[in-house]
């Protein structure tokens, strides 16, 4: 008879340790890695805080589409198809379609405020399926910032907005500000963008200057974000201002930029990702809404502009750039 071996004692944990699949948690972005950059690290921050350890409690894949919505389907596809734990997606249009791809529990921020897509989630209390994250008062502050474009420039009576129309949530958006406008009395010239095209941008921008457009209102989407800088140096270019809702467009040279703090967004998004690897069901996390919202002032636009902007403003602001 042969004796059966069997394992040291000592072995055993190692082994169950070593047979032990690390969780995976997959960014999955249609906007450029670069405009991505600070919300990845929010993310990881937030991981850390939570006391997991990346590489020993989760791996992070991390994909950008760099503006490329063909591109972006062919990464869901993807990783729909590989081990991952929970997407964590920038934007509602990625949480839709990996809603539609897959099962996987997803984290999404910027979503809306109220229930309007009933396939993203049933409410914010209760919000059901596969999806929850947090709410980012995008163009719900529409009103607030062509207000503060009002204050820095008194005689504007007709702004652009600049949106992508390819995706039907965005070109909503665009409409959303357009409206927002027509309620102050201002007119508004719609920007539309389809792609990843520098040439079409400058010469839509050129269009605004000759209708004597002074400001631009940008709606943020996974085109535009990719675009920031090419957006911020077409409108200085024809001496528009402009205003984004993230400090990334301030910082990039926009006159201002008022909106959630994302990557702050991302950092919270974290304790949510853990309870999800933990076992609760995304369904039954409320969407949340966001607690910092920032107002940033880019004086040396303003200069380059020729605008004074008024100290009424500046008492406001956030923080401000010289």
């Amino acid at each position: 008879m042969i004796a059966r071996r069997t394992l040291p004692l000592l072995l055993v944990p190692v082994l169950a340790r070593a047979q032990r699949r690390v969780p995976v948690v997959a960014f999955v972005s249609f906007a450029s890695r670069e405009s991505d950059r600070g919300n990845i690290a929010a993310l990881r921050d937030g991981m850390r805080e939570q006391g997991l350890v990346e590489g020993q409690h989760w791996l992070l894949d991390s994909r950008n589409a760099e503006g490329d919505p063909a591109r972006g389907m062919a990464i869901i596809r993807e990783l729909a198809a590989q081990p991952v734990d929970v997407f964590i997606v920038p934007g509602p249009a990625a949480a839709r379609l990996l809603r539609r791809a897959t099962a996987t529990p997803v984290v999404a921020i910027g979503l809306p405020p109220v229930q309007s897509d009933p396939e993203l989630f049933a409410s914010l209390a209760r919000p059901g399926g596969s999806v929850t994250g947090f709410a980012s008062f995008g163009e719900e502050m529409s009103a607030k910032r062509i207000e503060f474009l009002r204050e820095a420039i008194p005689d504007l009576s007709a702004i652009g907005v600049l949106h992508n129309t390819a995706d039907p949530t965005f070109d909503a958006w665009g409409r959303m500000t357009e409206a927002s406008a027509a309620v102050l009395g201002l007119r508004a010239l719609r920007l539309p963008l389809v792609s990843h095209d520098g040439a079409a941008l400058v010469a839509g921008m050129r269009a605004l200057g000759a209708e004597r457009v002074q400001a631009v209102v940008v709606v943020r989407d996974f085109l535009t974000s990719s675009m920031i800088e090419q957006i911020v140096a077409a409108s200085m270019a024809e001496r528009i201002a402009l205003i984004g809702d993230i400090a990334r467009f301030a910082e990039a040279g926009a006159l201002f930029s008022y909106g959630a703090n994302v990557p702050d967004l991302f950092r919270r998004a974290a304790a949510y990702v853990v309870r999800i690897l933990r076992g609760e069901k995304p369904g039954d996390l409320p969407v949340q809404l966001p607690t910092v919202i920032e107002f940033v002032v880019n004086l040396r636009s303003a200069q380059a502009l020729g605008l004074t902007v008024p100290n009424a403003i500046l008492a406001r602001a956030d923080r401000v750039i010289e």
